[in-house]
């Protein structure tokens, strides 16, 4: 039974075939996020200053 909890996974032949596309979905996921609050992210750094005519 110890054997069951203390398995890994890491003894997989193909893990690399595994951790690849999951590492490559996972940097495509930030991409996205990114891009999607890219506005948000830039109005946070910069506010933009209301000009007055006076």
């Amino acid at each position: 039974m110890e054997e069951i909890a203390l398995h890994t996974g890491t003894e997989h032949p193909n893990l690399l075939w595994i951790l690849g596309p999951a590492l490559l979905t996972f940097v495509a996921g930030l991409g996205l996020g990114a891009a999607a609050y890219a506005d948000r992210i830039r109005s946070w750094l910069r506010p933009e200053r209301e000009t007055t005519r006076d």
